[in-house]
């Protein structure tokens, strides 16, 4: 391993490599230009093709053309410009076609702003474009994950043939830290399935219609299938103390990282606090909430939007505990201070310990 100091936005495009990726298909946007930049000087020095699209629409339809011919391939944007990728990312999982698309969010509706928000969550997590579809959706709180989480997203593109997103707020693309990479790379190599202009791929197709009816359903329900299999076997999350927590607290992206130093404080101050950090967003880690509410009491959802997040929380939860929220919008973040004082106040909620144990024998 060696280790280096760089940009979240600069460490994706040094572990795609890495990852055997060698297309690169993308517009520039404010916060995430620098992917492109970092593709636009690394991706031709491995022998790859970085290419600057007139436009993100052309961007993701390039992607479709590349991974259909078995290349590892990515794209990366900002809100405005993952809204125009929304039917070609259709296409893409209609067709079983495996990439990652990363974005990195700003402020929105609209052109918003160009700070860091979370308002992208229903786009990415949920779907955004027409159909029965699903992406996997990563979400690094660090410029390391940034490069983990992409080398990983490659791998469950091509496990899955889906596109798979990762997700990440402005500050953590903009933020420098230390990075480590593996000292060694996956080499590139092409799918049976591709169509590759070889012999051995002579005969085969990729699209995504079909026009019997019977035929489509029965696609749709493969799809579903898959989608369910990545469910059970994909979901990862994060938990700090969470079991010996009354309260957890839930954020991921630079939320998480203030949730963190929240909960190490008020530890110290004799409060238990745990922390519950997603990091697969699809699909969502509902396993570990499920176990971290049978000690916890509460759990406080801190996002950088409109409450997005905080309804798959409560899906997840379904009743066992309540789950209460916290959030800034707009390009803010909620600050230590503020998660701090929700804090004491949900301890103040919470009977004692011995309270609660003669409640139960109670019952």
């Amino acid at each position: 391993m060696h280790r280096q100091l760089m940009k979240g936005n600069e460490a994706i495009i040094r572990s795609a490599i890495l990852a055997g990726c060698r297309a690169f298909y993308g517009y520039p946007i404010t916060p995430a230009s620098e992917i492109a930049e970092a593709a636009a000087i690394y991706m031709p020095e491995a022998g790859g093709v970085f290419l600057q699209a007139e436009s993100e629409v052309a961007a993701i339809n390039m992607i479709y053309g590349a991974a259909a011919a078995g290349e590892r391939a990515m794209t990366a944007s900002s809100g405005p410009g993952i809204s125009l990728m929304q039917e070609g990312v259709s296409y893409m999982a209609g067709a079983e076609l495996p990439c990652v698309i990363v974005d990195i969010t700003r402020a929105g509706p609209g052109l918003g702003n160009i700070a860091s928000e979370q308002g992208d969550y229903h786009q990415v997590v949920k779907g955004g474009g027409h159909g029965n579809y699903r992406t996997l959706v990563l979400a690094p709180h660090s410029v390391q994950e940034m490069a983990d989480l992409t080398a990983l997203a490659f791998e469950l593109a091509d496990r899955y043939r889906n596109p798979v997103v990762v997700m990440a707020d402005g500050f953590i693309g903009q933020m420098m830290e230390p990075v480590e990479f593996p000292t060694t790379a996956t080499s590139p190599r092409i799918p049976k399935w591709a169509v590759a202009g070889t012999e051995e791929s002579r005969g085969n197709l990729i699209s995504s219609i079909h026009l019997e009816p019977d035929k489509q359903e029965a696609h749709e329900r493969q799809l579903e299938a898959k989608y369910t299999i990545a469910q059970r076997r994909e979901a990862r999350a994060e938990e700090w103390w969470t079991d010996t927590a009354d309260i957890v607290l839930v954020g991921y992206g630079i939320a998480a990282r203030i949730l963190k130093a929240v909960a190490a404080e008020a530890r110290a101050e004799g409060l238990r606090v745990g922390v519950l950090r997603p990091i697969t967003l699809f699909p969502f880690p509902a396993e570990h909430f499920r176990r971290a509410a049978a000690h916890a009491q509460v759990f406080l959802v801190v996002e950088m939007s409109n409450g997005q997040l905080l309804e798959d929380v409560r899906l997840a939860l379904n009743g066992a505990r309540p789950a209460e929220f916290l959030n800034r919008m707009g390009g803010n973040v909620p600050s230590h201070a503020e998660v701090l004082e929700s804090v004491h106040s949900l301890a103040q909620q919470i009977p004692p310990a011995e309270e609660r144990q003669g409640l139960v024998a109670h019952v």
